[in-house]
């Protein structure tokens, strides 16, 4: 494996993968892994990184037909989206079953159902909260009221949850505005209390059903999340004032 230095509070789901001392893993080493996991894209059909191809197949055609995830090599983007293979497998099953549920003929236009899928896989966090209260301001864009006024609350009874391989890719470096786009779920204080990788299983478990039932339809349905507004993501957010910032906590949006 290889060493991940100054990494972000954020990153805790991937963590288990990133133990320090060695080089950074290439396509071989992360299959690895998946076959350590048993890894499935199907039954039968076993999850393995590879280089990349060029045989015409599509990428997410190459993942459902073949079981295979083209992998850069010394790439941290696609290096983040093995690690999320890893952690939650079957979300991206269902991730991958979507895209080929809603494939279209060649040349045909992608649709908002895959384009929802891509931005999750891409940008997605998951928020869980045992007080509906605090989702509310959540999806209510409330930031001062969540993140300073309840900040105590939101350290005990949240957990965000990050699912998509590019926000773990720029949280390398982070910077003002950086923005994931969250689903929102209430949980049981039990599923809060639990270790990082029972958390993760149970994240797993809920997304994955809501994908395979369809739930996520259009990338608009996301909630807007400033990531560096969570607190213990950066030290400028300990300071109240830090939320005046309205480019970096917008107001919200109406739906429709």
């Amino acid at each position: 494996m290889f060493e991940l230095s100054g990494a972000s509070p954020l990153c805790w789901p991937v963590q288990r993968w990133l133990p320090p001392g060695a080089a950074m893993p290439d396509a071989a080493a992360l299959s690895a892994l998946a076959a350590g996991q048993g890894c499935e894209v199907a039954p039968g059909l076993p999850l393995r990184f590879v280089p990349p191809q060029a045989d015409g197949l599509d990428y997410e055609q190459r993942i459902w037909t073949r079981g295979e995830v083209e992998t850069r090599p010394d790439n941290w983007h696609d290096l983040y989206n093995a690690l999320v293979w890893l952690s939650f497998p079957a979300s991206k099953r269902a991730l991958s079953a979507g895209h080929a549920a809603a494939r279209l003929p060649e040349g045909g236009a992608r649709g908002a159902a895959r384009d929802a899928l891509c931005h999750f896989d891409e940008c997605g966090v998951l928020v869980l909260s045992d007080r509906p209260e605090l989702l509310a301001l959540l999806q209510g864009f409330s930031w001062r009221a969540l993140f300073v006024e309840a900040r105590a609350e939101v350290r005990a009874h949240m957990r965000f949850v990050i699912f998509g391989h590019a926000l773990y890719d720029a949280l390398r470096a982070p910077f003002r505005g950086l923005t994931g786009k969250a689903l929102l779920y209430p949980v049981d204080s039990e599923v809060l209390a639990g270790s990082a990788e029972a958390l993760t299983a149970a994240v797993d478990a809920l997304l994955a059903a809501d994908l395979a039932a369809g739930k996520l339809r259009r990338a608009r349905d996301l909630q807007p999340l400033p990531l560096l507004g969570v607190p213990g993501v950066t030290p400028d957010s300990e300071a109240p004032a830090y939320y005046d910032d309205v480019w970096q906590f917008r107001p919200g949006r109406r739906r429709v």
